[in-house]
C-alpha cells in the first residue's frame, strides 16, 4: 500500500518500482485536481514483475489511496484505510472457520504501507504522526520522504534526523527493519543496520529514460543537473526496492500473519465471547508493538532449530542406513572371495590329481 497527501509522488515512485506504468498520475499526484473527488479511495492493482534474469516472477498488489490528506479533517480517511486492512484480515479469518477450504481462496492482507512524507525539509506533521499511529497496528509502516529531490543534500539530512526523532518522541512502531546481534549472522546485522541508517528513505521516481555515458538510466534533468534513480548518492530508490523484493519480502509477511493478524485475531475473537467493542488505544500497546521484531526473531529461529534438528536426524538415519548397506555389501564381498578362493583351491586339487 502506497500512501500520502497528492503530489508526494506516489504515482511515479509506483511505476518506477514496476518499470511501467501501472497508476495514472492525474490519480494519485495531481495536486490540482484534488478537490474534483472528496475523500480517499482504495484502488489496489495486480501486476505480475520479473525480479531476475533467471525469470523469477512475483505478483505484486499495489494499493493506491488517491484523495488522502486532501481534506482538513481527515478522520474518515483513516477510517477508510483502516477498515481496508481491517477486511484483509476478516476474510482470512473467515475462510480459517470454514470446514471446508476455498482452494482458490487468495490472501489479499497488505504486508507493508511506504507512508509518503511531503518534502518540506522539517520534521512530521500532525497529520503523518496520526496516520502512522492508527496504521501501525494493522500494517507494517516505512516511511518514506517523496520527491527527496526537491531537498538540498542538507536539508534531507536535516530531515530524515528531525523525523526519525519524532518517529521516536511520538513512539511510532514503524517496521525498523530488526536485527538482534547475538543471534544473526554478520551479513544480516550489516544489511539491516545500513538500512535503518537510512530511514526515512529519500525518494525519487521518473518515467523518463535519460542517455548518460551510452547508458539509458531513469533520471530527472534539471537545468542545473540529472538526478538518476538508481543512483545511491541520489536516492534510496535501489535500497527500497531491493528491501520490498527481495531480502525482506519474507520477514514482512511473517510479521504481518504471525504478529498483526494474530494480534487483530486475538481481538476479534475475544470481542466475540465478550460482547466488548475494543478501541482503537487498545488494539496494541506501542511498546509490545516495537518489540515485535525481535519476538519473531526468536520464534523464526526456533523453528529453524527444529528444521534442522529434523534434517540432522534425517541425515542420522540415511547414514546408519547407508553402513547398513556397506556392511551388508562387504558381507556379500568376502562370502564371493571366500566361494572363489575354495573353487581356486579345489580346482588346483584337480590338477594335482590328474598329473599324479
Amino acid at each position: 500500500m502506497v500512501c500520502g497527501a497528492s503530489g508526494t509522488g506516489r504515482t511515479t515512485f509506483v511505476n518506477t518500482l514496476c518499470g511501467k506504468k501501472v497508476l495514472e498520475g492525474k490519480d494519485a499526484d495531481d495536486a490540482a485536481n484534488a478537490h474534483i473527488e472528496e475523500g480517499v479511495r482504495i484502488k489496489p492493482v495486480t501486476v505480475e514483475l520479473e525480479l531476475d534474469d533467471e525469470g523469477t516472477r512475483i505478483s505484486l498488489t499495489i494499493v493506491d489511496t488517491p484523495g488522502f490528506g486532501d481534506q482538513i479533517d481527515n478522520e474518515a480517511s483513516f477510517g477508510e484505510i483502516v477498515g481496508y486492512l481491517e477486511r484483509q484480515y476478516d476474510d482470512i479469518l473467515a475462510e480459517e472457520s470454514r470446514i471446508k477450504r476455498n482452494p482458490r481462496f487468495r490472501d489479499n492482507r497488505v504486508h507493508v504501507l511506504l507512508y509518503f512524507i511531503t518534502p518540506t525539509g522539517h520534521g512530521l506533521r500532525e497529520l503523518d504522526i496520526e496516520l502512522m499511529k492508527r496504521l501501525s497496528p494493522r500494517v507494517n509502516v516505512i516511511p518514506v520522504i517523496g520527491k527527496a529531490d526537491s531537498l538540498t543534500p542538507a536539508e534531507l539530512a536535516e530531515s530524515k534526523k528531525l523525523i526519525m526523532e519524532d518517529i521516536e518522541h511520538y513512539r511510532i512502531p514503524v517496521y525498523n527493519f530488526p536485527y538482534d546481534i547475538e543471534e544473526d549472522d554478520e551479513d544480516t546485522v550489516e544489511e539491516n543496520a545500513e538500512l535503518r541508517g537510512l530511514m526515512p528513505f529519500a525518494i525519487v521516481g521518473s518515467d523518463e529514460l535519460i542517455e548518460i555515458d551510452g547508458k539509458k538510466v531513469r533520471a530527472r534533468q534539471y537545468p542545473w543537473g540529472v538526478v538518476e534513480v538508481e543512483n545511491p548518492r541520489h536516492s534510496d530508490f535501489l535500497a527500497i526496492r531491493s528491501a520490498l523484493l527481495h531480502s525482506h519480502l519474507a520477514d514482512l509477511k511473517e510479521i504481518t500473519h504471525d504478529f498483526l493478524y494474530e494480534n487483530y485475531r486475538t481481538e476479534k475473537l475475544s470481542k466475540s465471547v465478550d460482547g466488548a467493542t475494543p478501541t482503537q488505544d487498545s488494539s496494541m500497546n506501542p511498546e509490545d508493538l516495537a518489540s515485535q521484531s525481535v519476538r519473531l526473531k526468536e520464534e523464526q529461529l526456533r523453528r529453524e532449530e527444529e528444521k534442522l534438528r529434523e534434517i540432522e536426524l534425517k541425515v542420522q538415519r540415511e547414514i546408519a542406513e547407508k553402513r547398513q548397506e556397506l556392511l551388508a555389501r562387504e558381507s556379500q564381498l568376502r562370502e564371493i572371495e571366500a566361494r572363489m578362493a575354495r573353487e581356486a583351491s579345489q580346482s588346483q586339487v584337480d590338477v594335482t590329481n590328474g598329473d599324479a
